[in-house]
């Protein structure tokens, strides 16, 4: 496949390109902002679960764990909940504007969040306690699955001339910080209150807390500018599936990115410091201090690795991150010996290589469609991905563990970053190119 540029992947004419908004950088607090807050209530449910489970679920008289996997089941549905909100909320953005669909999921995001905070207790309320739960969680799934879809279109539309990379990486800037503020918050708190007040009412400070932040970030939005042009606004609306029904080959390459980035993205953000203390038997402590340092060090990242690609291209960055990870992966996890300096040093090497896939995936995913299709051509395809494989990383992990095989799963992340690396060879560059809007 010749190098060309992205909107030869599909059949819509393209339209005059409008000026960039006027004001870049609050169209980038906007987005950034909102996602944070997204971000941050979508962690606080995991860093809060063991406070959940205690209160929301029967403990029974068996297995004193039943609670807590009953209340990851609850988190995985939240996960399988983000395609159809990537649809949804990625067809409202290109029917009705992305300033539209940015503002509805993060109402969504912040109703859910009081939901959580307000959720009855088994005591007090029998099973309609786990209803409760599991409705808030999946309103959840819907908004994070949008606000990708919305967020990332809008990013890149709001970039000036050679900058749809910088803008780019500003998404995984706000998840990180919308992560560390959950666990600096929830670590706070069970510093502050104490195990008894935390179990009683003090594990819905957090979600309470959430459903405010979404408040804030709902009125930055409010002032963002639509980045749809004119004569997008004025085109017939498209239909829920257009953007597969006109570009299956595109949906289908967005699925080749995303999976082998999405994998080591949650092997290495979330799941490590959990495979280190169940593999090398590191201390819990050290192992989140090494998490949340290396976590910080990856959102500094990102901005680089956003310019570095608007200069050298989008492949390069993609080809580091997956040919990079074929290779590295298995070495490095195997370099985990136990110790607080091995998991850090494994863990940031890992974040070097992680950027060049999620400093730009925002901008290779917009730069896939036609402007018409591109929020919900974005959302389907990359959340079911990210369902499959990102959100299934801890499971699968813990799982070879289980099973006495923890070797293979290093070799698991390998191997997929090697298929997705495959994709990135065929992939025409599209950094220097226009974006159709």
């Amino acid at each position: 496949m010749t190098d060309t540029p992205a909107t030869s992947l599909g059949t819509t004419p393209v339209p005059p390109v409008p000026p960039p908004p006027r004001r870049p950088l609050r169209q980038l607090l906007a987005a950034s902002v909102g996602n944070a807050v997204e971000w941050y209530d979508w962690y606080a449910y995991t860093f809060l679960a063991a406070y959940l489970a205690n209160q929301i679920f029967p403990k029974g008289s068996g297995n004193s764990l039943v609670p807590l996997l009953s209340t990851f089941a609850v988190f995985a549905v939240g996960f399988f909940m983000r395609p159809v909100g990537g649809l949804l909320m990625g067809a409202l953005a290109d029917r009705r504007g992305r300033r539209t669909a940015l503002t509805a999921t993060i109402l969504l995001m912040g109703g859910s969040s009081l939901l959580l905070g307000l959720t009855p207790t088994y005591a007090t309320a029998g099973v309609l306690a786990p209803v409760v739960l599991v409705v808030a969680r999946l309103l959840q799934g819907l908004s994070v699955g949008g606000e990708f879809a919305a967020s990332t279109t809008f990013l890149v539309e709001s970039a000036g001339p050679g900058r749809r990379g910088l803008f780019s990486s500003f998404q995984y800037v706000s998840t990180s910080v919308g992560q560390l503020a959950a666990s600096g918050i929830a670590a706070l708190l069970i510093g502050v209150l104490g195990e008894d007040r935390m179990n009683g009412w003090g594990w819905r400070i957090p979600f309470l807390l959430g459903a405010v932040f979404s408040l804030a970030g709902f009125w930055i939005r409010r002032g963002a500018e639509e980045t749809r042009s004119a004569a997008e606004r004025e085109a017939p609306r498209p239909g829920l599936f257009d953007a597969l029904r006109h570009h299956p080959r595109a949906s289908l390459l967005i699925c080749g990115i995303t999976a082998g980035g999405t994998l080591a993205y949650y092997t290495w953000t979330s799941y490590l410091p959990t495979y280190a203390v169940l593999n090398t038997g590191i201390d819990k402590a050290d192992a989140l201090l090494a998490g949340t340092l290396s976590l910080a060090f990856f959102a500094l990242l990102q901005p680089v690795g956003g310019l570095l690609s608007d200069r050298f291209g989008r492949k390069p960055s993609l080809l580091f991150f997956g040919l990079g990870f074929a290779a590295l992966g298995v070495p490095l996890l195997r370099a985990l010996d136990g110790s607080f300096l091995s998991l850090l040093l494994v863990q940031c090497a890992g974040m070097v290589l992680l950027t060049g896939f999620t400093s730009i995936s925002a901008a290779v995913n917009a730069e896939m469609f036609p402007a018409r299709v591109r929020a919900a051509g974005i959302g389907f395809p990359y959340s079911l991905t990210v369902a499959l494989f990102g959100g299934t990383a801890p499971y699968v992990g813990t799982l070879f563990t289980d099973l006495d095989l923890p070797g293979l799963f290093p070799w698991y992340v390998a191997f997929l970053c090697l298929v997705s690396s495959v994709v990135y060879l065929r992939l025409p560059e599209t950094a220097h190119g226009r974006l159709d809007r």
